[in-house]
């Protein structure tokens, strides 16, 4: 399909950003690579009157060490926190979770920021982040807040990003020699996952197991306890509420998740 007309306009800064979103209202949308969004316009679930091209805020690309976090700019690549040598050495789950996002073409052109913003229950980056903990940076009217992860993520393509906020950043804890793992079933590797399961420091985080990313609550609690591995992993789907489709009904996703978690947790403490 092709998306309803719109008008464009580019920005090179936040606060034109934040101008421009001031004069256009709720209508308008924030474009950063653009391959969250445009595929939802072609499908008319979003029909924005005014895109906000981010592309030109050079300032919101960088990866850079802040005390005990990696603070990492929203217009920075998918492609760039793959390689970034800070993100390997700091936070080598979101490196690899970066590099299993759709195809080379994909990452070269789609955003940290985009990615959170944009709310995807079967988004890898959300789901690497959810498990890692941290938060994310938004600036708007009043100044910047964080955003714990645990609270950004809403609903299906909802967040608790306000229509006059701009995603300026994200910041992760280090977990540098941290064991940690990362599961993903998909038809064809460059899919959304049918269900992807990440785990880092005891945390175990699901995709596609609800409207949105979500903790396996019920299978950190069982860790906690001393639970093994295995014991910890069936437990997996407690709490979770996923959906069916064509490529997997609701009680194949809950073995998945299970079975993912296992293995992401072995590879974890294999590590």
């Amino acid at each position: 399909m092709i998306p309803s007309t719109f008008d464009y306009v580019k920005v090179r800064s936040v606060d034109e950003a934040l101008a421009a979103l001031a004069e256009h209202g709720e209508d308008a949308k924030l474009l950063g690579g653009g391959h969250s969004l445009l595929p939802i316009m072609k499908l008319r679930l979003a029909i924005p009157t005014v895109l906000i091209d981010l592309g030109g805020i050079t300032d919101l690309s960088y990866v850079r060490v802040d005390g005990d976090e990696v603070a990492i700019g929203a217009g920075t690549r998918l492609f760039e926190v793959e390689r970034d040598e800070v993100v390997r050495t700091e936070v080598p789950l979101l490196s690899h979770v970066a590099g299993r996002v759709g195809d080379p073409q994909v990452r070269h052109r789609a955003t940290v920021g985009g990615t959170v913003a944009h709310s995807d229950p079967a988004s890898d980056v959300p789901t690497g982040l959810l498990a890692l903990g941290g938060s994310v940076v938004v600036q708007g009217p009043g100044g910047r807040r964080a955003i714990p992860v645990t609270a950004c993520w809403t609903g299906f393509f909802e967040t608790d990003i306000a229509w006059d906020e701009v995603v300026v950043e994200v910041r992760v804890p280090r977990t540098g020699s941290a064991g940690w793992g990362y599961e993903k079933f998909t038809r064809r590797e460059n899919d959304w996952a049918i269900v992807a399961a990440a785990a880092v420091d005891g945390r175990v985080a699901l995709a596609n197991m609800a409207g949105t990313v979500v903790r396996a609550t019920a299978t950190e609690e069982a860790l906690a306890r001393g639970a093994s591995i295995a014991e910890a992993a069936e437990l997996a789907d407690q709490g979770t509420s996923p959906g069916s489709d064509m490529h997997a009904d609701a009680d194949y996703r809950r073995h998945l998740a299970r079975l993912l978690t296992r293995r992401a947790l072995e590879s974890a403490a294999a590590a």
